[in-house]
């Protein structure tokens, strides 16, 4: 369940690469003898023509097995192996040596100490939260079950429904508050009703899941059957008036601005005069409504549902909102469905990789200074700055050569990108974390801490102009995104690494591949894409198309769309086109992107092979780098319902059957596997 921590990015791209930092993006040497990571990895077994991603990377699948601790392996995991070790480094010397009291040096040792003394989180058990259980059961009336369900949104717990801080839509320099349809234990509206065997089991799984917790808490059994009963009906009717996945990604739909007056009349049970007092925002004048429909089921359930019913929902949300933070009982209770059944892991991570992931969580920018400061420089940010560039260079000349959109259109979709902000590697003003207070009292305590500053401090954003220097995710992230109501890309420093190989190893037709187009390209592109293009250059939801130029490009997005809706992975389940076309539209313009700039280096024109590739070929060989890895069946399944990304086997051979290079590189012909029509293939950038 999530609740305000940081702002919510409509478009998030990708998670990728790892390791040593690249340090340039001049081609390499053709001799064989130094180490190549595709000559590595690659499987010659497989044929390109049927598998392009097995060909390109089944090497390294069979020879890495998805450890027990993990859902995936992949790319990404190796450089976040990297990054647990130095981020270890750090957290220790910070717990020896804290330094002056309020220093991120303090804040980062107290909340490892705590995190890793599993001693005195065994000995205090339940304790650290047994006051706001009792506070739970003490409810009597509605009115307490509000007051309760503000308060649990102050502690970062997600309960019956989700707020969040972001840009308005159509006026993206002041900050609104959002409200979302929200309040459900399992991830997604379609687990309470879909009738495949798989969700089936897994319904059943939650339902034995919820009871036990309650048992946990000290239920008999006759009382934790009727909460676990009485918890997943109300569940269930939230989930039944929440709106499928696809229907999130239409931005106007989604955008509902109500003052005060309309929005009591939605949803009059909930007071939201004194509710958002209660919530610690009064300055709220008007609201940004995602899914009106929901507030108005919101409304019933508060007139009908017992307090006992209540009371129930509230304490399994507070138990499990920080169930891993506490004793083994709960900790592994809440693995068990959380990780086990949902996502097939089959046992934890060692206890100091679950610490360091609530510290990147919470105190990630304070560890981000010291990571840069540590494993990173300004002249690298320069050399990946000018990369940047040039991927923008070449989608303008991409975009002035349509041949499908009008002159009216291309003019300001080139204001639109001459405009967009790219951030790169780490921010220039980091956030203050000065006021949060983190002490080696209790674990679950600074994480509680820790909610309640950040809830803060995305509250008092509202009605406030936007600062546009702030940054979403951390430098030491292996991802990046695109932000429309900003029009900015962010590429994290830990974006660019490769893990295990120098520079001197990474020639160009790599570098423009998985840094060139599956990050850079693809996050540019994500300003186009079916949700991305509907703001203008201002970031502001506005329609700048004309309508045939509108209808071109949907019928192009219609292509990809019925394209994925035919990938059928595991035994039945379907990639669910709609709701990933805009990743998957990233995804092809990356790779066309990266592919046209690399045609401008030496490499390229050289047309040398190296290790028995051509450039060409090894360019499409760094593209599924980018992708390597493989995941278990329950997170793959887990995946198709509620990811907007396709699983990333078909992120390689999806878009690469719509490039013309593609086919010239492989000599693949009418009767392969990989073989897609040239009519049939999708050409949108």
């Amino acid at each position: 369940m999530q609740a305000i921590t940081i702002p919510k990015v409509l478009v998030s791209g990708i998670l990728m690469v790892s390791g040593i930092y690249l340090t340039s993006c001049q081609s390499k040497s053709s001799e064989s003898s130094q180490r190549d990571i595709l000559a590595e990895v690659v499987d010659t077994t497989v044929s390109p023509k049927d598998d392009f991603f097995k060909y390109a990377v089944g090497t390294w699948l069979k020879q890495n097995p998805i450890p027990a601790s993990e859902s995936s392996w992949g790319i990404g995991s190796m450089v976040q192996e990297e990054t647990y070790a130095r981020l270890r480094g750090i957290s220790e010397k910070s717990a020896k040596e804290p330094g002056s009291e309020g220093s991120n040096e303090q804040k980062i040792g107290d909340f490892w100490f705590t995190g890793m003394d599993s001693v005195s989180i065994e000995k205090q058990g339940i304790n650290p939260v047994k006051a706001d259980l009792d506070r739970i059961a003490a409810i009597k009336d509605i009115q307490g079950v509000l007051t309760e369900i503000s308060l649990q949104h102050t502690y970062g717990i997600g309960s019956l429904f989700s707020p969040y801080i972001f840009q308005d839509e159509k006026n993206s320099e002041e900050q609104a508050l959002h409200l979302y349809q929200g309040g459900l234990g399992l991830p997604d509206r379609d687990y309470y009703f879909n009738t495949d065997s798989r969700t089936i089991n897994i319904r059943k799984e939650y339902k034995a899941h919820l009871q036990r917790m309650f048992k946990l808490l000290g239920n008999d059994e006759a009382t934790a059957t009727k909460n676990m009963n009485n918890v997943y009906a109300l569940e269930e009717t939230l989930a039944k008036n929440s709106r499928k996945i696809e229907d999130l990604r239409d931005p106007y739909k989604n955008y509902n601005k109500m003052d005060l007056v309309a929005l009591d009349k939605l949803a009059p049970s909930l007071n939201f005069k004194d509710l958002f007092g209660q919530m610690k925002m009064p300055q709220v004048k008007s609201v940004i409504v995602g899914q009106p429909e929901f507030y108005t089921a919101v409304d019933k359930l508060l007139k009908t549902t017992p307090i006992d019913t209540w009371k129930a929902y509230l304490t399994w949300n507070f138990v499990s909102s920080f169930a891993s933070e506490l004793s083994s009982p709960f900790a592994k209770e809440n693995f068990y469905f959380y990780r086990t059944v949902l996502r097939g892991v089959k046992e934890m991570k060692p206890r100091w990789k679950r610490v360091l992931d609530s510290e990147e969580r919470y105190l990630g920018d304070a560890l981000g200074q010291l990571f840069i400061k540590n494993y990173y420089s300004d002249k690298t940010k320069k050399r990946y700055e000018e990369l940047v560039k040039n991927i923008f260079s070449t989608y303008k000349e991409r975009i002035e050569k349509l041949d499908w959109m009008s002159d009216s259109t291309k003019t300001k979709a080139l204001q639109k990108l001459a405009t967009v902000v790219p951030k790169v590697s780490f921010p220039d003003k980091w956030k203050d974390f000065s006021t949060l207070s983190i002490k080696r009292d209790s674990y679950v305590q600074n994480i509680i801490r820790a909610n309640q500053w950040w809830y803060l401090y995305e509250v008092n954003k509202i009605g406030k102009p936007v600062d546009k220097t702030e940054w979403g995710m951390t430098p030491q992230t292996y991802n990046a995104y695109y932000n429309p109501s900003n029009n900015e890309i962010v590429l994290p420093a830990a974006i660019f690494f490769i893990a295990g190989f120098t520079d001197e190893q990474l020639d160009d037709a790599i570098i423009y591949a998985y840094a060139g187009g599956s990050t850079i390209g693809h996050e540019i592109t994500h300003g186009f894409d079916d949700q991305g293009r509907q703001f203008d250059e201002k970031g502001n939801l506005t329609d700048w198309w004309t309508k045939k130029d509108g209808d071109e490009y949907n019928k192009r997005a219609k292509g990809i769309i019925e394209q994925f809706d035919n990938y059928v992975v595991l035994d039945s389940m379907h990639v669910r086109g709609e709701a990933t076309q805009g990743e998957n539209i990233a995804d092809l313009g990356g790779v066309v992107l990266g592919l046209e700039a690399f045609k401008k280096t030496e490499q390229y024109k050289s047309g040398k092979k190296i290790n028995g590739f051509t450039p060409l070929q090894r360019f499409f060989l760094g593209y599924a780098l980018a992708w390597m890895g493989h995941s278990r069946d329950e997170a793959l399944a887990n995946k198709i319902m509620t990811d907007v990304h396709a699983p990333g086997f078909l992120r390689v051979n999806g878009p690469v059957v719509n490039i013309d290079e593609f086919y010239e590189a492989f000599d693949i012909k009418p009767g392969d596997k990989m073989y897609v029509a040239p009519k049939k293939r999708v050409r949108i950038w």
